[in-house]
């Protein structure tokens, strides 16, 4: 008997919530999900890349996404100069805070990051997100930690190690434990990822804090394991699992329809996923050393990104 497709772990999980999803309200914006708490997913990978088939995912912003976390990079006008802007509304939320009396809109905001160096190192720049976190983690002094790196030379030389880690968490930048001089106005969702080799196999686990289900999921499904398998050809391992593990799961009020629609769809057969040879250090990872082949998803469901999260500012009492 053919065993289930490994993609009903997620749509399951959307079953899951819609059916029993507890109402939840952020308090910055007031943007209504259903969420549950504690929940998990398998992606063995020597049965294909666990790019999702019921709604089409949009692969190239995985991939230069994933590029710009691995080589350290914090500012958007490298995604902005790839065509790839799911980041852009971050720093211009952060530009409209500063710049109260500024008409720019987020167009001509973008436009600006493309165009100008200056402005774009001013106001392109997200502090204290993914790439500075694992290539570049701040200590206070001069000195920064790689921690990718780190995990990686770990690894080579002790193949048992139980403390190959890479966390973006840091109290001192996040939320009301800052102080607002320092306070990263960007959520840190996808917080913490363990690497372990077992019988010559390499196995990643993630633990998301806070999962939007329908529009981020599916993207942090693809380029987790994605780096399991690049780390994987770096160690000279073969890809294990991507092990997916959920905090705060949930689906925002205005994506319910989409779900249902994406619910209705039979999944169809993973694609595959091949890394260059070239690639034997951290550093000669590109995104053209990745080749997909064989992606056959159904058309794409549209839904609107909830900039919700980060920095809450209690409004003062008049």
């Amino acid at each position: 008997m053919q065993k289930q497709h490994p993609e009903y772990q997620y749509l399951d999980l959307l079953q899951e919530v819609l059916d029993t999803g507890i109402k939840n309200v952020d308090r910055g914006t007031g943007a209504v999900s259903y969420s549950l708490f504690g929940r998990q997913t398998r992606y063995d990978l020597s049965k294909g890349f666990p790019l999702l088939t019921t709604k089409k995912v949009y692969w190239k912003g995985v991939l230069h996404e994933l590029y710009w976390f691995m080589s350290g990079q914090s500012n958007i006008k490298y995604l902005v100069d790839n065509n790839v802007h799911i980041w852009d509304d971050y720093p211009y939320k952060i530009f409209k805070e500063k710049n109260k009396t500024s008409k720019i809109t987020k167009e001509e905001f973008i436009q600006k990051i493309a165009e100008n160096k200056v402005f774009a190192k001013k106001w392109g720049e997200l502090r204290h997100i993914y790439g500075e976190s694992w290539r570049r983690w701040p200590t206070g002094t001069a000195r920064t930690i790689d921690q990718l790196g780190w995990v990686i030379d770990e690894l080579t030389e002790d193949p048992d190690a139980r403390n190959a880690i890479v966390t973006s968490w840091d109290p001192k930048y996040l939320y009301t434990m800052a102080l607002k001089k320092d306070a990263n106005r960007f959520p840190i969702c996808h917080n913490m990822y363990q690497v372990s080799q077992k019988d010559g196999k390499l196995y990643l686990q993630l633990y998301q804090r806070s999962a939007d289900l329908f529009l981020g999921v599916p993207f942090n499904i693809a380029s987790y394991a994605l780096l399991t398998i690049i780390l994987a050809r770096i160690l000279k391992l073969e890809p294990g699992e991507f092990i997916h593990t959920f905090g705060d799961a949930h689906i925002y009020e205005n994506h319910i329809e989409q779900v249902k629609e994406q619910l209705s769809r039979k999944p169809r057969a993973f694609p595959t996923v091949t890394i260059d040879k070239k690639v034997k250090k951290l550093d000669d990872f590109r995104p053209e050393h990745v080749l997909l082949e064989n992606y056959d998803p159904h058309p794409n469901l549209k839904g609107e990104l909830t900039v919700a999260g980060g920095l809450f500012e209690k409004k003062k009492k008049k």
